[in-house]
Formats: C-alpha cells, structure tokens, sequence
C-alpha cells in the first residue's frame, strides 16, 4: 500500500510538471502570435539594458525608439544585417548548427571566443530573455528562438530585430539610427550608411556609426562587398519586399 501510495504521489507531480510546463509553452505560443499584429513597445533587453531606467523613465525618455515596418526601411538595412551577422538567416530554423559547429572548433584554440549567435536568436534573447551568458539562459534562448521561427515568418523576425536592436547609448532601432547618425529616415539609408550601423554591432555603445573609427570603416568596406556576394538588392527585394 505504501508504495502504490508513494507511485501516486509521484505519478502527480509528473502529471503537475507536465501540464505545468504544457501551460507555459501555450501561453508562449499566444504571446508570439499576437506579436505577429502586434508590435512590442519594449523588450526586456531594453528594459534590463538601461542602468538608470527609473530615473529615465521619471523624465518620460528612457530610450529612443520608433517603430517602422518593412516597408518603411531602405533595403539595404536588413542587406547589411544579413550580411554582417547572419548570411544564412534565410536557410536556418533559428540556430545555426553549421556555424556552432565552426565556433566550438575555432574556439578550442582561441583566447577570443566567437559566437554563433544568430538574427532569431538575438530576437529571442532581447524580446524575452536577461542579459547573461550561462548555459540555463542559452537553453531558453534555443527554446524561444525555435517557437519564434516556428510561428514568425522571416520577415517578421527580420523587422522586429531592426526595431529592437540596440544601435547606440539608449538607442533602439534602425529608424532612430538614422536620423541620430545620418539626419534621414530608415527607408533613406544607402549601402555605406546601412552597413556602418551593421558594423558597431554588436557593441554599438562602444563604436558610433556617427563618428565611425578606422576599424569600423574597415569593417564597413566588408560589410559592402559581402552585401553584392550574397546577392545585393535582388536577394534581399526577393526575400522580403
């Protein structure tokens, strides 16, 4: 009796676990689906990102951000971002098993280690997640990115990151990137403008795509060229627009 009670027991907090957890991916699930109309005021990258917040938010600025579709931003932005930070963005489901694989090799001999983070995964990570690097917090990361890639198309991931990228000192988003760094609106923005933001990712409170240093016009003159290998303005016009 005693070990039919103590299977019971257990059995429940099984069938608690399991619908508990059913609950949250459900929940999950909604949410991301109602971001697919519904564009987010915030992110929790935002939110965690800004030290003083409060005393930010008191004076009613605490960020600048505005919020443009697709359709509203040059062509060459998301040309740029692809090309510097996910050239195979449109192959993948969210992660990007290939360049794991490269980043756990290279990193075995390098002090430095690269990343294989990808668009989606930056998405998930700044919509959803805190800013750390522990292996719980890369764990979620995978799980919202894959539910994302699930529900989102391409598209949507592509312009919700080009609104919610952090792009300069409380600056969020490419239409507030241009007009700080070039005094123009996101859907003005040409290929040496589009690919100098793309090179203060992805620390752009340390590289200004206003007063940009040798090493990001450097990194600009790359930038550019990778934009025609992986296909120019027919690729990205045929992917997005």
């Amino acid at each position: 009796m005693r070990s039919w009670n103590k299977l019971k027991t257990i059995w429940n907090i099984i069938k608690k676990i399991f619908y508990t957890g059913l609950l949250f991916v459900l929940i999950n699930i909604i949410i991301l689906a109602l971001f697919i109309f519904i564009n987010p005021a915030s992110s929790a990258f935002q939110n965690s990102n800004n030290e003083d917040y409060l005393e930010k938010l008191i004076s009613m600025k605490p960020y600048q951000q505005k919020w443009v579709s697709i359709s509203e931003i040059s062509y060459n932005a998301p040309l740029a971002v692809i090309a510097s930070e996910d050239q195979r963005f449109f192959d993948h489901w969210g992660i990007d098993v290939e360049q794991v694989e490269k980043a756990l090799k290279e990193n075995e001999r390098r002090k430095r280690k690269r990343g294989a983070s990808t668009i989606s995964m930056q998405v998930a990570k700044n919509m959803f997640l805190w800013n750390d690097k522990n292996l719980i917090r890369k764990g979620v990361e995978a799980y919202y990115t894959v539910l994302m890639e699930t529900i989102w198309s391409k598209k949507r991931i592509i312009e919700v990151y080009l609104n919610i990228a952090e792009m300069g000192k409380d600056l969020y988003g490419i239409e507030s990137a241009a007009r700080t760094y070039f005094k123009k609106s996101a859907i003005k923005l040409g290929a040496g403008e589009a690919a100098l933001i793309a090179s203060s990712l992805p620390n752009p409170k340390k590289r200004n795509a206003g007063r940009p240093s040798g090493y990001m016009q450097g990194r600009k003159g790359s930038i550019t060229k990778q934009m025609n290998f992986i296909g120019g303005k027919e690729f990205i016009m045929k992917e997005l627009y």
